[in-house]
């Protein structure tokens, strides 16, 4: 078995330019040569800068990284090696772009100050990599933005503080990022605007009760304690409160998005608590309501993560089966966590074992979907599920004919169905007449195939090969050799003697044939008013002769035959027509008689003649 590498190749779809948020595949090729047909395993891997990011084993040529959801954080440079059998073919490294930033998301500690308090600013860039650059503004009415520049080299998070001026009533802030690349600059979308009001001593309660006084309630307050920035697993605290009128009737609804999470009537405060997780991030929302009038507040809160989702990895991910599989479980920079390892089912999660790592030997019904789960201070986060597949090899199959006979007309279609009784799906069938592959088809457990070009000489040489993802590789059935059936052509009737037939005497009937496969059922018919069937005989020739003995007056009419053998197609001669007339010996009796007859009239005549002239 002698191979080699003729080139290693590295391509991206859709192209080397992608759109942030879209899906985006490295595929690595290896074109190899080989002196006979035989399976190579390939070790691929694959790299971006220098790092590793994706390695597999596989019997065939090409290997695909996908990437669901590109991100910016996916640009750089590629390459790919393939190894087999200790010889290893290197890529040529290819760059890919993806153009664009996540829409970065801005929070603030607070949403009310006093003058000289300071505001703390949080700019998060979900999903990009650092290094990055964040620039914030403060957006001051009918004044120009001030803005903050600030690299980060470590996160893709970035903090700042602002002072409240003197001055200062309504502020806005917002913020964006920039990152670099070989190009030049990228920028982000502008963050949502954060808006902070300024109290301004005593005049905030004056303010309140002038409200109080020509509204039924006020527009709500919402707080958080600690604050409105938390980490994965603290105690996280809503407040929501106004002032009222009027008590009765009076409600508060707290929701997120559009769930209700806690409400409260005839009441004008409202506690919610919860532990932080990351999907607690977002905008909460504080609604009064009293009969026809609705106030709303809202207030954006930010989870930081205490931990990344761990990451579920396999040995292999398609194995034979009795073949050993390790599952391991990981946090990229986090060590310390509650591990499981899950197998998913249509019932409900499976635990397989409390630990970071699994090691089991497998068998088929082990195919299917795994995950693992951290936990940590109360926090439990899963990996996205691995897919398992076991595979049995396949048995040999069996090549039969759809009808069950193997034989076919000439000129008609011929049906194949190819199966194998054992072998994990799917798998692929191979159909070949002789040596000339006609058909692939993959299945779960059998494929047929419809042979359409029956020619004369087709009289064997069909056989199938079945083969799945298991490293046994190919089975192949054994040569179904098909009889082609050549149907009945030119039926024709003769007899000796021809035409006339002495009575008494022998005929021989010869039905033959042009064309047609033996053996041949030749039957012999009188036409009267109805077909009368007088002789049938099965014959491995083209042709039959019937004796015919003794023929009678009776037998004078006209005869056929008809022929057909396993095609099933009745052909009939043209008829003949018999007349059995008497014999020469027959005609002489009856000649003499009449001579005899007429002596014997001529006698009487002449002895009445002359007894009467006598008298």
């Amino acid at each position: 078995q002698v191979f080699t590498f003729n080139r290693v190749e590295i391509r991206v779809q859709p192209s080397v330019k992608v759109k942030n948020g879209a899906p985006m595949s490295i595929i690595c090729h290896a074109d190899i040569s080989k002196n006979t047909d035989f399976q190579l395993k390939h070790n691929f891997t694959i790299f971006k800068d220098g790092k590793l990011v994706f390695m597999t084993v596989s019997d065939k040529a090409d290997a695909r990284y996908e990437i669901p959801v590109a991100r910016s954080s996916d640009t750089g440079d590629y390459e790919c090696t393939v190894k087999a059998d200790g010889k290893l073919g290197f890529s040529n490294s290819i760059y890919v772009w993806v153009a664009g930033m996540t829409k970065p998301i801005l929070t603030a500690d607070k949403r009310e100050v006093l003058e000289g308090e300071v505001v703390k600013l949080r700019c998060e860039l979900p999903e990009e990599v650092p290094p990055l650059e964040f620039f914030f503004r403060k957006i001051k009415t009918n004044s120009a933005p001030k803005e903050k520049r600030v690299p980060e080299q470590t996160q893709n998070f970035s903090e700042v503080e602002y002072y409240v001026e003197e001055g200062d009533d309504i502020l806005q802030f917002d913020c964006f990022g920039k990152r670099q690349v070989r190009s030049g600059w990228e920028s982000s979308q502008h963050s949502n605007k954060t808006l902070v009001t300024i109290k301004i001593g005593s005049h905030m309660y004056i303010y309140l009760y002038v409200y109080s006084l020509t509204e039924p309630f006020i527009k709500p307050t919402l707080i958080t304690k600690p604050s409105s920035n938390v980490t994965e697993g603290d105690q996280i605290e809503f407040e929501c409160s106004t002032v009222v009128a009027q008590i009765r009737d009076i409600e508060i609804i707290f929701q997120k998005n559009r769930t209700i999470l806690n409400s409260v009537r005839d009441k004008k405060f409202l506690k919610y608590s919860t532990v932080a997780t990351q999907e607690d991030s977002g905008e909460y929302l504080c609604k009064v309501e009293q009969g026809a009038v609705s106030k709303t507040t809202k207030l954006n809160v930010f989870v930081s993560e205490l931990f990344p989702k761990p990451m579920l990895s396999a040995s292999m991910t398609k194995l034979d089966e009795s073949k050993d599989l390790i599952l391991s479980c990981s946090i990229n920079g986090f060590r310390r966590a509650n591990f499981s390892i899950i197998r998913k089912s249509s019932s409900g999660d499976i635990l397989l074992k409390s630990s970071r790592v699994f090691a089991t030997r497998v068998n088929v019904t082990d195919t299917g979907s795994y995950t693992c789960k951290a936990e940590v201070k109360g926090i439990v986060k899963e990996s996205k599920p691995v897919r398992i597949n076991v595979y049995a090899p396949v048995s040999k199959p069996t090549l039969s004919v759809v009808s069950g006979s193997p034989e076919v007309v000439l000129g008609k279609p011929l049906q194949l169905i190819c199966h194998s009784v054992m072998g994990t799906p799917p798998i692929t069938f191979t159909f070949y007449k002789g040596d000339e592959i006609k058909k692939n088809v993959t299945n779960d457990t059998y494929a047929m195939f419809l042979d359409e070009d029956i020619g004369l000489n087709d009289n064997g040489g069909y056989k199938c090969d079945a083969r799945n993802n298991h490293s046994s590789g190919v089975k192949t059935s054994n040569i179904l050799n098909v009889t082609v059936i050549v149907p009945i052509r030119d039926a024709s009737l003769g007899s000796v003697p021809y035409g006339e037939v002495e009575v008494g005497s022998d005929t021989a009937f010869l039905c033959s044939v042009k064309e047609g496969s033996w053996p041949i059922d030749f039957k012999f018919f009188k036409k009267t008013d109805h077909e009368v069937l007088l002789h049938e005989v099965r014959e491995y020739s083209d042709r039959t002769i019937w004796h015919k003995k003794t023929m009678k007056r009776k037998d004078t009419g006209t005869y056929y035959c008809m022929a057909s053998n396993r095609a099933s197609v009745d052909v009939r001669s043209r008829p003949i027509t018999i007349s059995v007339i008497l014999a020469a010996w027959q005609k002489g009796v009856i000649a003499a008689f009449v001579l005899t007859a007429m002596a014997g009239a001529g006698a009487v005549a002449l002895w009445w003649f002359l007894h009467k002239k006598k008298k």
